[in-house]
Formats: C-alpha cells, structure tokens, sequence
C-alpha cells in the first residue's frame, strides 16, 4: 500500500469517511431512545461487517475467524486461565497473515492487494481489543455472563456473547482509532447518550479543519520531497534534509488518520466525553500533535506517539515483564507490526535510544545549572530527538531492502549511534558510582 498517496483516495480513509453518517445515525437513535441494548449491539456489529466485507472483500474472514474464536475462548476458560491461550492464539493467528505478506513481497516480488493490507491492519486492532478484554477478565474487571456451563440453552448463550462480539467487530474502531476498552465500550451502548449536538457537531468540524489543514500542509511537504534529491542520490548532509521532510511527510499521514479515526468514535457516541464507569478514565486521543512536535524527550515522544497503543503495550508487556521490560516491549513491539526488516532494526534502535534518553536527561538534569546552559541543552536536544524519531520512522516504513540499507549507510545513523555511545558512557558512569 502506497502511504504517500493523497489522503482523500486513501481506501481506509474512504472507509472511515463513508461510516462516519451511520456512526451519526447510531448516536441518533441512542439518543432518541430509539434502540434496545441487543439492537443496539447488533447495529454495532452488523455495521462492523458490512464495512469489513465492503474494505476487505474475502479476507474479511481472516478477521472474523479470530474474533468468534476470541469469543470461544472467553466462554470456554476460567478468568484466571483466559488471558494466555487467548493472546497466544491471537497473534498466531496474526504472523501467520503477517507471514503471508512476507511471501508476497519477499519471495514473489509483487506488491500486495490493498485489501489484504486493509486486513492487516485491522487484525493488529483486532489483537488489542481482544488482549485489553482478556487482561480485562483476568484481572476481575470484566465478569463473563456464562462462562460456566449452565443449563441455559443454545440462543440464550448466542445473546450473552453478542456484547463480545459486538465490540471486537464494532464498526466505528475496525479500521483505526484509540483503543476503547470494553468496559468503557458497554456503558457507552447500555447507558443513556449524552450527547449534546451543539457540542459535539463544533467539535466535528474543528477536526475536520485540522485535517484539512494538515491535508494542505501534505501537499506542500509532497511537493517539496518530489522534487528534490533522494536517498538514492543525495550527499553527505543533504540526506538529512530528504530523511527529515520524508518522516514530516509520514507523520503528517498518521496524524491526518488518527483524528478521522477520534471523530469517528466521537460522532458514534464513544468520544473522551461520554459513557464510562466513575472514576474510569475516558478514551484516550491519539494524536497529542503539540507535545510530539515541541517534547525535547524522545521517551516522552514514545509515550505520547500513538498514545492509546502505548498505553496498551505498557500494561500487555511493560508491567509483565521481570527482566528488560523495555526491550520486551518493543520486540514485541516489532513482532505486532509484522517482523520486517526495516521494523525490527527501528524498534531495536528504538528501545536503545529511549534508554539513553533517561541517562542523558537525568545527568543533564544534575550537572546543568545555568538557565542559558539549559535552554541551549533543550534546543539541541529537541533538534536530535526529531531527528532520531525521523530515522527511525523511515526505517519502520521502509518495505524493500535496498532502501533500508541505503538509509543505513547515510549520513543519518551518526543521529542514533550518538545517543548509543552516551547510553555506554553514562552506563558505565552509573555502574561505577554505584
């Protein structure tokens, strides 16, 4: 799929656009007291796949088949023992289709159906909805409704599981946005609709002027990246400058995406606003533009970069883990996004220099006294944590080896192999004052 064609013919962006009346209609009806909890579940889901069908055509099954066997699993296992096997069938399921893509780029040298990569990524929401309600009922927070085996009969259990079903397919977060946890998923259908039009139609159009905006800024970073000098062809620190506008390029795509995927959840009545339990944090954006353009921190970068999807490799992996935590977390990190060449070595790169990002800040912090000092410090700082994220972002995004090696052997590793000797230095430094 070519990330770098223009946002309105993008086809998931034609998908999420073409929802967005139903999502409206669905809030409407909620809010009219239009619908009974099962229809509104069932509007949910059927909504979920008549746009899976519609984007992905048959791969579609490739989603559907992971779901109801998530669903099966639910009501098969015990809390305690639900979350292993679930999680590990889940991403079986997933590499296997990652694997599939492999074959067709690596070995076949064909580019792939755009709807199988619409499948794709799909499946990697899927796998974070369905870990986040497995964690969910392991942990006590979500109580399944006929779990045990009961006595109930055959469409009675077919109704108990409709609300699972209902929010792993759930149209309004198939094919992007934040993650919405279940709990916060099933207050928002079986509660009363707050949603205030007034409100939220101002909210709607402000995000469609952003997008719009960024859409026009797209244009003139395209413009700029067309026709000047490649990777291929670029020298010494002109490379820079291609790597820098090239990520800026990609970063504005992500962020173009992320808001159509909010306003998406926001017009069907799941925005940061509505629904949940007391107390319950609300959904959390995606797209925090003004702290991932001005942090100075690349680990609050990290935390900040599709913030919902760090949250949940936080809990997942971070807090699970005994030994290198971090590391853990962005191999796996790696292993979800599809085990490409490119995404390996930049997540590993990544992790690294997210680890020499608290060494570096915390020494600074100690041995830096004057306000000038700091500010220059910050200014630098903030130039080299970009233009790290710019590296490592083409090299993620990078499909075909030769421009992964062509990145490698430029004048831009000089960015991360800096923070890699201040990582070693200041290590050692620590490990003696210790």
């Amino acid at each position: 799929m070519d990330w770098l064609q223009l946002f309105f013919l993008h086809p998931v962006s034609f998908y999420q656009g073409a929802a967005l009346p139903f999502a409206l209609l669905f809030n409407y009806l909620c809010m009219t007291d239009s619908f009974s909890t099962r229809a509104r579940y069932l509007f949910l889901l059927a909504g979920g796949g008549a746009l899976a069908v519609a984007s992905m055509g048959a791969f579609a099954v490739l989603v559907f088949v992971p779901a109801l066997g998530a669903v099966v699993l639910i009501h098969s296992l015990g809390p305690r023992h639900v979350h292993r096997p679930t999680f590990i069938f889940q991403m079986s399921w997933q590499t296997l289709c990652h694997l599939g893509l492999h074959y067709t780029e690596y070995y076949l040298q064909e580019s792939p159906s755009t709807r199988f990569c619409i499948t794709l990524s799909s499946l990697m929401l899927l796998t974070q909805r369905v870990t986040s309600l497995s964690l969910d009922i392991c942990e006590g927070k979500v109580e399944v409704a006929g779990s045990r085996r009961s006595e109930s009969s055959l469409p009675e259990r077919l109704w108990k599981a409709l609300p699972y079903c209902s929010y792993l397919l759930f149209f309004p977060a198939l094919l992007g946005g934040p993650l919405c946890s279940f709990q916060r998923f099933q207050a928002c259908v079986q509660g009363p609709s707050s949603w205030d039009p007034r409100h939220s139609l101002w909210a709607l159009t402000g995000r469609g002027l952003q997008i719009l905006g960024l859409e026009c800024l797209k244009v003139v970073v395209r413009g700029v990246v067309s026709t000047g000098a490649g990777l291929t062809d670029c020298r010494h620190l002109q490379c820079v400058y291609v790597m820098w506008s090239k990520a800026g390029l990609f970063k504005l795509t992500y962020y173009s995406h992320w808001i159509l995927d909010e306003s998406l959840l926001h017009a069907a009545g799941f925005g940061s606003g509505l629904g949940g339990r007391p107390g319950e944090e609300g959904l959390v954006p995606d797209s925090d533009i003004w702290t991932l353009e001005t942090t100075h921190r690349l680990s609050l970068f990290t935390r900040k970069w599709n913030q919902s999807t760090a949250r949940w490799l936080r809990r997942l992996i971070f807090q699970q883990g005994r030994t290198w935590p971090l590391l853990q977390t962005f191999v796996f990190s790696a292993w979800w996004h599809g085990l490409h060449p490119g995404q390996v070595f930049g997540f590993l790169c990544w992790a690294v220099t997210v680890e020499a990002d608290y060494l570096i800040h915390s020494f600074a912090k100690v041995s830096i006294r004057s306000r000038p000092m700091w500010l220059l410090y910050r200014t630098l700082s903030w130039v080299h944590t970009q233009l790290i994220i710019a590296y490592i972002m083409l090299a993620v995004e990078a499909r075909s080896l030769s421009s992964f090696w062509l990145l490698c052997n430029s004048y831009n590793s000089v960015f991360p192999m800096v923070y890699c000797i201040l990582l070693f230095l200041l290590a050692k430094r620590k490990h003696k004052c210790n």
